[in-house]
């Protein structure tokens, strides 16, 4: 039944209905990486070393030109997680329309991400920064807002890295796509 208050089109919100609302909208796919220390070394007496991690959103958009912010959401029950809770340096890699193989490592759980893509090398601060992508953004991370299972983080652009002219990769409707169509603005 129609009310003034509830148009007939409108449904009462729950997570599947959501999710597949959302699968309606089309995401550009990046790559996030970060390093930051253990917290305590494994073995008393020595330094644990970096921990790193990468994975692959599609929550990634500017925010502020002045200053320059950027933003991207992970979930805190994912495995990059921790690191990203300390990671004070991130760089964020806009995948191009070949690139659905790095999308998928990235999205994969259990395994050594860095181990399946050997293409990358370490960066300021010790960030990972991969290769052949269309763009990378060594940023600082200036912000976790904590957003329900997510943590929303704001970071700052330090370094742009233009890479190669191209395609973007595209997520829509649960799977890797391409923008090739162009249309008229």
């Amino acid at each position: 039944m129609t009310t003034p208050d509830r148009p007939a089109d409108l449904l009462p919100v729950d997570p599947d209905l959501l999710r597949g609302l959302l699968r309606r909208q089309a995401s550009t796919v990046t790559v996030v990486t970060a390093v930051a220390r253990h917290p305590e070394p494994t073995d008393p007496g020595r330094d644990a070393g970096p921990a790193r991690a990468g994975f692959t959103a599609t929550s990634f958009t500017s925010v502020s030109l002045t200053p320059p912010l950027v933003s991207f959401c992970l979930g805190v029950t994912s495995s990059s997680w921790p690191v990203l809770d300390r990671a004070e340096h991130v760089a964020v890699h806009l995948l191009g329309a070949d690139q659905t193989g790095v999308a998928r490592i990235f999205a994969t759980s259990g395994i050594d991400r860095f181990a399946a893509h050997r293409a990358w090398t370490p960066g300021p601060f010790g960030v990972p920064l991969l290769d052949g992508v269309l763009a990378r953004l060594l940023c600082r991370v200036v912000r976790r807002v904590p957003a329900g299972d997510h943590v929303l983080v704001i970071a700052e652009p330090l370094a742009l890295g233009p890479g190669p002219d191209g395609d973007p990769l595209v997520y829509h409707r649960g799977g890797y796509t391409t923008a090739r169509t162009r249309v008229p603005v």
